[in-house]
C-alpha cells in the first residue's frame, strides 16, 4: 500500500488560494493544524503577500462585491472583521457600499415583503429584518419614510 506524499505547507496555501481568495488571518489559521515545528508559518504568509498571492485589501474587495446587494455595510464590516481585515482598510472600503445601502436595502426588502406594512407590528417586524440583514438605522428610516410618502 502506498503512503500518501506529505504535502509542503506552501502547495496546501498554494491550493487554498487556488479556490478562493483568502485573508492573511485566514490563511494562518487553515494552516496552522498542519504546520510542523520549524515551519515559519509568518514567513510563508509574507512571501505570499510579496507574491501578490495573498492580499487582505484584494479578499475585502471580493467579499464586498459579492454580499453588498444582499447585506448591509455595518453587517459586511463585521464579516470583514472576523476574517481579519483591519479596521482602516473596512472604513475605506465600505463607503462605497454605503453609497448603495439605501438602493440594496429596498431592493432586500421588496423581495422579502411585497406590501408595505400597515400596521406598527409589521413595520417593526420588517425593520428587525433589515437591521439583522446589517443596513443602518438611518438607511432603514430613509427607506420607510420613501416608503410611506409613496404610499400616501
Amino acid at each position: 500500500m502506498r503512503t500518501p506524499k506529505k504535502s509542503s505547507l506552501r502547495d496546501r496555501a498554494l491550493r487554498l488560494l487556488g479556490q478562493r481568495e483568502h485573508t492573511r488571518a485566514e490563511l494562518a489559521r487553515k494552516l496552522s493544524r498542519y504546520a510542523e515545528e520549524g515551519d515559519d508559518l509568518d514567513a510563508l504568509i509574507g512571501e505570499l503577500g510579496q507574491e501578490g498571492l495573498v492580499s487582505d485589501q484584494r479578499f475585502a474587495e471580493h467579499f464586498i462585491a459579492a454580499k453588498q446587494k444582499r447585506f448591509g455595510s455595518l453587517k459586511i464590516a463585521h464579516e470583514l472583521k472576523s476574517k481579519g481585515v483591519d479596521a482602516e482598510s473596512i472604513a475605506q472600503l465600505t463607503v462605497n457600499s454605503r453609497e448603495h445601502e439605501l438602493d440594496s436595502a429596498r431592493a432586500v426588502w421588496q423581495k422579502k415583503f411585497p406590501t408595505v406594512p400597515t400596521n406598527a407590528t409589521e413595520r417593526a417586524k420588517q425593520m428587525r429584518f433589515l437591521q439583522g440583514r446589517g443596513f443602518s438605522s438611518d438607511t432603514i428610516y430613509r427607506l420607510f419614510k420613501a416608503a410611506d410618502s409613496y404610499s400616501n
